[in-house]
């Protein structure tokens, strides 16, 4: 499809003025979708439409990432039927007496579940949102510390799905030998920029170094001036988050909140780091432990099973949608396309920041953070050997990039599962949080522009 030029962009594009428009995800996504469907296929995109569902819902990430955010939404939903939650938010209380210290606990706790994304978003956002909101903090405010902390840390700490998955690409591409992935990732994480820049950025926001930006700022004088902490139009989100409630016959044990977040992290890091497995593991000993133990009756705990999973029901839908507009883009050559519009403003001391600049802007309209690299991965790699360019600060680069995608982009995997976690929409957590990453992402250039060249 290379003779379409910029025309490969106006799915996309369609997507992002759609969701401006409607605020609606979902929707946005399906009409990309379909005119990318009819570049492609013209008169028969409805078959094509079938074929690339088809591919999705088939394909073993997209089982994965189904599995994994549908079993997590079951262990929180236990985690609320219990009274775990709300006895860890009780704990917490003790040591917060402020809305900075309960934007710092979140932050804190975030970087404490730095073995996945998805568990940072969900975990950290479900079990803040009712301390935070004791201090006016809007929901929107809380999506960003909770973000903040989710994609970077898993990216910086080596010891993640994150981790894994890169270090694999590392190997498979040619950049290191076999078995030296995982040290080739590790030599790259002092320049993985933008992970970095957008971690510190936390508190300096918190405490008011950064002030409240744009929506942001909108976003807070709401939640200060009317109490209105959920935004308009994210009630359905709350009331999902809300559709579970604690039984009133169990006393609440923060041990019940402790163990099974700690089980699911030493679980994650001894089975390969696979975040499958270390739900299934948290999630089948916990529901054990509680039949065993009586907390709750049979029925009971299979029913929260099954209602955690349809919590879980409307960002899956948004992902799916999204996973179907990157299955799109593939097709139509996007990421090669910006590439190869990026070449001329090539050299080895600007690599760094060029590949940093279209990837982020490739990883932001794709909302795909590891699929894209996939792709991209290859064409980097031949660019920066036939420039003589730092190997190892362009894979910084290109994960920083990836970072940045998974930050910014309002219908990414952690965008979409921390609104839902912290109760907001996909696009009211995205467009107020966006400034931040822009912050990050300009000085993530000016970054790797100094490093280049000093």
């Amino acid at each position: 499809m290379a003779e379409l030029g910029a025309l490969t962009l106006l799915p996309t594009l369609i997507v992002f003025a759609l969701a401006i428009l409607t605020h609606r995800p979902i929707e946005s996504l399906v009409a990309g979708s379909l005119v990318g469907l009819v570049m492609l296929h013209g008169t028969g995109f409805v078959g094509g439409f079938a074929e690339a569902s088809v591919r999705v819902m088939t394909d073993a990430d997209v089982a994965w990432v189904i599995l994994v955010c549908g079993f997590m939404g079951s262990l929180i939903g236990i985690l609320i039927r219990t009274g775990s939650t709300t006895s860890f938010t009780q704990l917490m209380a003790n040591y917060v007496r402020s809305e900075k210290s309960a934007l710092m606990a979140s932050w804190g706790l975030g970087i404490l579940m730095f073995v996945d994304d998805y568990l940072n978003s969900l975990a950290v956002g479900s079990a803040m949102r009712s301390l935070t909101d004791r201090y006016q903090v809007s929901r929107e405010k809380l999506a960003y510390v909770v973000d903040s902390t989710a994609a970077p840390i898993s990216v910086i700490i080596p010891f993640s799905t994150w981790g894994v998955f890169f270090s694999g690409l590392i190997v498979a591409n040619g950049i290191a030998p076999e078995g030296a992935g995982f040290d080739t990732y590790i030599k790259a994480i002092p320049y993985m920029l933008y992970a970095w820049v957008a971690v510190l950025m936390v508190p300096l926001v918190i405490l008011g170094v950064i002030p409240a930006i744009g929506p942001m700022k909108a976003a807070q004088v709401r939640a200060k001036t009317t109490g209105a902490m959920v935004p308009p139009d994210a009630a359905h989100i709350e009331a999902a988050n809300q559709s579970i409630l604690p039984n009133p016959d169990v006393k609440p044990r923060v041990s019940m909140f402790i163990v099974p977040m700690t089980v699911l992290v030493l679980a994650t890091l001894y089975f390969d780091k696979d975040f499958l497995v270390g739900i299934y593991i948290t999630l089948g000993g916990t529901a054990i432990y509680i039949l065993a133990s009586r907390m709750l009756s049979m029925h009971d705990t299979f029913d929260t099973i099954v209602d955690g999973f349809k919590m879980m029901i409307e960002p899956l839908g948004v992902l799916v949608a999204a996973f179907i507009l990157k299955d799109v883009n593939d097709a139509l050559g996007l990421a090669p396309y910006v590439v190869t519009m990026m070449q001329p403003l090539l050299t080895p001391e600007s690599l760094p920041a060029v590949i940093f600049a279209s990837m982020a802007i490739v990883s932001f309209m794709t909302g795909s953070n590891w699929g894209v690299f996939v792709i991209v991965l290859p064409i980097v790699t031949a660019l920066a050997n036939n420039l003589g360019a730092d190997m190892i600060l362009v894979i910084g680069a290109t994960l920083s990039a990836s970072t940045f995608g998974s930050h910014a982009c309002f219908y990414s995997d952690a965008t979409v599962l921390t609104a839902q976690a912290s109760g907001c929409t996909p696009f009211q957590h995205a467009i107020t949080q966006i400034p931040y990453a822009l912050i990050a992402g300009a000085i993530s250039v000016v970054g790797y522009l100094l490093i280049a060249y000093l």
